[in-house]
């Protein structure tokens, strides 16, 4: 198919050069000098008088040319008396007589000159018509963008950081690549794989990855591209992807954002009539129409499976699910490798710093990060990316470039700094906090300073005792400034909300209130019509939510109050740090390890005596057990 520009370009000159014959033909002499009708007589008359130079019989009309170069036109009269020409004097009259069967394609030519172009540019009007009229009729198309076997992909060399996902996707390629392994054993492979994860750590990356180490075709669409306000549409375009895929086979075909398709039925209005529906049936037909013999595997990306039909998800349609996961510190390291392959890089650079740093990045944030680095180097002029380039990267990242053209008060700046010396203070105090990796008070994005811990490891379960740290370095900021200034701000608005929701979660999520025990507190039902958002409902009575705002109150005080006993006992070192903090803005390595010197750490809390839960032979300690209080008709060995 031409591209668009071509085919206007044609109908362009096409209309130029219509233009241009036209005005030439209305400019010509023969156009604006039309040839006079005379009567034969006057023929005669001028023929006497010697006033003719030239005639040309042309059939039954007789072209004359007068010796004043004025152009004459007569007919013959066939019914009259017609003076025979050779009887007149036509002394130095040229006479040129042409066959009535002649024509004179010369001036024919010259003459439907302009109507042939018009027609053409008609012509070209019309078929430019036609195929807007063939573009509206196919709409059941299917959209699947085709990458060849032949295009240079990626391949598992180019994923990192999913190193489980890559070994159940290697039984495809090997399917893909010989499936006589497979079915000499009987075994069949999973028709459909639903890659499951958030968003950007590598489904679309994965699935075009397995197409590259096969070496098949790869289709890829999105779930939205199927359906269209036309009903119908999508139905169609399935049948029409799955039958290109089988034309194609061995090959992939690719579903991005299944989601927006495969929601559950019976979740909309119109019941069986809606075209979504219609469009996840016609997908869920086409699935069972593959036999055991089709080399055509169905992948689809989704980050909510908790919203996708049943149907899709029985066996026979998408067999496997393949979870994506953010990658871990081994995972980040190996994707940065990934993405810093060729780049220039200082020597300064340490990936497993940078990996430690970036705690929950996925795959497209690493890349972004290396992307960021290599613009700020870029910028700077710099020959190689430097430490300094990507930790400046990785704060772009998470709270957003620097905001140099605000203009922050003397007074507003020593809040800040105070503020977020609280910050760091409480956590560098406390034993279960994420030890402080940098401290700053640059405005960046809407905030006016951040505090960024680094964990230690990377952690999937998180204790009480950690929980109640966090609610305490939450509220260090808020601390600190009553602590320095006999007033508070609006800048621990977003401080006491996380720690709100926090000790909420503590006590209806997590089972952590040592009052209300060990349960949940409130119905999280996910409402299909409203597509699966989750909505709490109360299943408690209005006594037991008092006590679950009590519950919260107590947390946040004890965390309040764990905090103002830190920083009142080390109120020098806060005024350091936030003295240093105005100076320098940021505090991180060295400087920030020797701000924190002046520190008085808290004497550790002595554990309550609790009975061993497993103790050895050798050292396990005869241990006096209480009396029971015996009650009439109790058996103590029952119990």
């Amino acid at each position: 198919m031409k591209p668009s520009w071509k085919r206007n370009s044609l109908i362009y000159i096409a209309i130029l050069l219509a233009g241009i014959a036209v005005f030439s033909y209305l400019a010509s002499p023969a156009a604006q000098k039309k040839p006079v009708d005379i009567p034969v007589s006057q023929l005669v008359t001028m023929s006497q008088a010697h006033q003719i130079s030239k005639i040309e019989v042309d059939g039954d009309v007789l072209n004359i040319t007068s010796t004043d170069g004025r152009e004459l036109k007569t007919f013959k009269e066939t019914n009259a008396n017609l003076y025979d020409i050779k009887e007149l004097d036509l002394t130095g009259v040229t006479v040129d007589v042409k066959g009535n069967s002649g024509i004179n394609w010369g001036s024919l030519a010259i003459n439907f000159m302009p109507i042939l172009i018009f027609g053409g540019l008609l012509f070209f009007l019309f078929r430019q018509a036609r195929g807007a009229n063939n573009q509206a009729m196919s709409f059941g198309r299917s959209r699947a963008r085709l990458f060849p076997a032949n295009r240079p992909t990626v391949k598992f060399s180019d994923v990192a950081g999913v190193d489980e996902a890559k070994q159940d996707m290697q039984e495809i390629v090997e399917f893909l690549k010989s499936r006589e392994k497979f079915q000499t054993l009987g075994a069949r492979i999973p028709k459909g794989v639903l890659l499951i994860g958030p968003p950007g750590t590598g489904k679309t990356l994965m699935a075009r990855a397995v197409a590259g180490e096969a070496e098949v075709p790869f289709f890829s669409i999105s779930g939205s591209e199927f359906v269209e306000m036309f009903v119908g549409v999508g139905a169609s375009r399935v049948r029409d992807l799955f039958d290109q895929a089988k034309r194609n086979a061995p090959c992939i075909v690719f579903i991005d954002e299944i989601d927006a398709v495969g929601r559950q039925r019976g979740a909309g209005l119109g019941g069986s009539h809606d075209e979504r529906e219609q469009t996840l049936n016609q997908i869920l037909v086409e699935m069972d129409g593959f036999d055991t013999n089709t080399n055509v595997i169905v992948m689809a990306a989704t980050n909510r499976p908790d919203i996708l039909d049943p149907a899709l998800l029985r066996p026979g349609r998408f067999d496997r699910r393949v979870v994506l996961d953010r990658p871990d510190i081994t995972g980040r390291i190996g994707i940065l490798k990934v993405h810093t392959a060729g780049k220039p890089l200082a020597k300064d650079v340490d990936l497993a710093v940078l990996g430690k740093v970036t705690v929950g990045f996925s795959g497209a944030d690493l890349a972004n990060l290396v992307n960021e680095a290599a613009l700020l180097s870029a910028r700077r002029s710099l020959k190689a990316i430097g430490m300094k380039e990507f930790e400046e990267a990785v704060d772009r990242v998470v709270a957003g470039p620097e905001r140099k053209s605000r203009r922050i008060s003397p007074k507003e700046k020593e809040i800040t700094a105070y503020h977020e010396a609280g910050h760091a203070l409480v956590a560098k105090m406390l034993p279960n906090a994420d030890p402080v990796h940098k401290v700053s008070i640059v405005a960046r994005g809407m905030s006016l300073g951040h505090t960024r811990q680094l964990p230690v490891e990377d952690r999937y379960l998180l204790t009480r005792g950690q929980i109640k740290d966090m609610l305490a370095t939450f509220l260090g900021g808020h601390v600190a400034e009553e602590l320095t200034f006999g007033e508070i701000s609006t800048g621990s608005e977003n401080d006491i909300k996380r720690a709100t929701d926090l000790a909420r979660k503590m006590v209806t999520d997590f089972g952590m209130s040592e009052k209300l025990g060990p349960r949940t507190f409130g119905d999280k039902q996910d409402m299909v019509f409203l597509g699966r958002e989750i909505s709490e409902q109360r299943d408690y009575g209005d006594k037991v939510a008092d006590e679950i705002d009590s519950e919260v109150n107590r947390l946040i005080q004890e965390a309040y109050a764990t905090c103002r006993r830190l920083l009142t006992e080390n109120k020098e070192t806060l005024v350091f740090i936030a003295e240093k903090l105005v100076t320098a803005e940021t505090l991180e390595g060295a400087e920030l390890a020797a701000a924190f010197d002046k520190i008085t750490l808290p004497p550790p809390v002595t554990p309550t005596a609790t009975v061993p839960v497993a103790e050895t032979a050798e050292t396990a300690k005869p241990v006096k057990a209480p009396v029971p209080k015996l009650v009439p008709g109790q058996n103590p060995a029952a119990d």
